[in-house]
């Protein structure tokens, strides 16, 4: 595996557009990265976490104005993506009709737009990517299977995993150690808080009504 620094994301996007898994710091943890639209590199995640299948993965853009492209958003979704994106906000969306979901992600799919040195190789890229925790994905994963915090770490889980990461870029300590937070945003109705993470329900509360009364159901 080689190992790259924050400084050579031209080089991990070269192996995602080879059809390589890449793992990339956020601050909540390390994530397993490929190109959303390659069926063979997306079902290496899945086979690395030993995840199932109907469990999709994370769709990673590069603005929001992708988003518009692909979604059929609600204004509560234009409210949070314009108020909290880029960041560790994902917001569950139906695709637009016409447009085909991708496989690996499945119908609604739930959408990220990440900032830091993910958000700069999704630009790079130049194209969406899917994503997961760099972590063993089962009902049976034990207390041990805990998401990968360093880069050292995402090399222990490849070596135990066999999971065929060809790269990992080194951003140092993930400190966050929690989950995204969710908002699922149906097309007609109110956003609805799923889960919250690291960011805050009362940062979603305020993104939903700036300068006004919450609303999030």
């Amino acid at each position: 595996m080689d190992v790259f620094t924050p400084t050579q994301l031209s080089d991990a996007a070269r192996l995602l557009a080879a059809g390589e898994v890449v793992a990339v710091p956020t601050p909540r943890w390390y994530m397993l990265c490929a190109r959303a639209a390659d069926l063979a590199a997306t079902n290496a995640i899945f086979r690395a976490k030993q995840r199932p299948g109907t469990k999709p993965l994370l769709l990673l853009l590069d603005s929001p104005a992708t988003a518009e492209t692909l979604f059929d958003l609600s204004d509560d979704a234009r409210l949070l993506a314009g108020g909290l994106w880029p960041g560790d906000l994902a917001l569950r969306l139906p695709w637009k009709s016409g447009v085909e979901p991708v496989t690996a992600v499945g119908s609604p799919a739930l959408v990220g737009c990440p900032d830091g040195v993910l958000g700069r190789l999704v630009a790079l890229v130049g194209e969406s990517l899917a994503a997961a925790v760099c972590s063993i994905s089962t009902p049976t994963a034990g207390d041990e299977d805990h998401p990968a915090l360093t880069a050292g770490q995402v090399v222990a889980f490849d070596r135990t995993a066999g999971a065929g990461i060809a790269a990992v870029v080194d951003g140092g300590i993930c400190p966050h150690g929690r989950h995204m937070t969710i908002v699922d945003c149906p097309a007609s109705t109110a956003a609805r808080l799923h889960r919250e993470g690291t960011v805050h329900a009362r940062a979603v509360e305020a993104a939903l009504a700036p300068g006004g009364e919450p609303h999030v159901g």
